[in-house]
């Protein structure tokens, strides 16, 4: 592996689950537009996933997997290694939660920690596992886990969501010494981001984080593209770090 930086990924096959997110989105503009090519992973709506992904060029591709059906993983890895025969940088996107107040214990029902955890955690690790062939043989690849700034200090939509994070950035930095040096793996820790992921998060709610924020706004999805594209293209001799985006909320 080469450290010196990259002007273009042109030729390079970047596979980015829950895409159709907000972030996911963001991410496949910026990368696109960089030369990589886009392989959005959806679980719902494949033909407008499609519809989306032509926007940004040809040759781009929508395929369908969950991330916590491994076979449906596998699936989506034959697909992807029939038409292009490589994965180079993989971003794990896929998520979910919902607010629980930290308070509410008997909220936070055992389906829901283990629905969590089977998402948020094993999911991204069995997506790893999937695609790690690929990505061993480029020689050259990158694992960007979208984390959250609560895996880093209290906080958080529920205790659950935040104990999944942490364990992410935990994955992480052992997977970056158990697939060195031909693979880096690198996760993103965002702060609030303005997407829809939580859907009862008020204006209100946006508005004080803001206040409270050292640079006065809360995240938006191009913040955190614009650090994956820089861990792609020109923060190459990094691995097992955990890049916060909280415009100073953790400070």
């Amino acid at each position: 592996m080469s450290f010196e930086p990259f002007e273009t990924l042109n030729g390079k096959v970047v596979v980015i689950t829950g895409y159709m997110g907000g972030m996911g989105k963001a991410i496949g503009k910026r990368l696109a537009a960089r030369g990589a090519t886009i392989v959005g992973i959806v679980r719902r709506d494949l033909d407008n996933a499609q519809n989306e992904l032509n926007m940004l060029g040809n040759n781009h591709l929508a395929v369908y997997a969950s991330i916590d059906n491994t076979e449906s993983l596998i699936s989506a890895y034959e697909i992807i290694k029939q038409r292009y025969d490589r994965c180079d940088i993989l971003v794990n996107a896929a998520g979910f939660s919902k607010t629980i107040p930290h308070q509410n214990l008997n909220a936070l029902t055992d389906d829901f920690f283990d629905q969590i955890m089977k998402v948020n955690l094993r999911g991204v690790f069995a997506t790893i596992r999937t695609f790690a062939p690929m990505l061993i043989d480029s020689n050259d690849g990158l694992i960007v886990n979208i984390s959250s700034i609560a895996g880093v200090k209290s906080g958080g939509s529920n205790i659950a969501y935040a104990a999944s994070k942490a364990a992410t950035d935990s994955m992480t930095r052992n997977l970056a010494k158990a697939l060195a040096p031909k693979v880096r793996v690198i996760s993103v820790a965002p702060g609030a981001v303005d997407t829809n992921f939580l859907e009862n998060r008020s204006a209100d709610f946006l508005s004080k984080y803001a206040k409270g924020t050292p640079l006065g706004r809360i995240g938006v999805v191009d913040d955190v593209a614009s650090t994956i594209e820089a861990c792609a293209t020109t923060m190459r001799f990094m691995t097992g770090n955990c890049i916060v985006i909280d415009g100073g909320k953790t400070l």
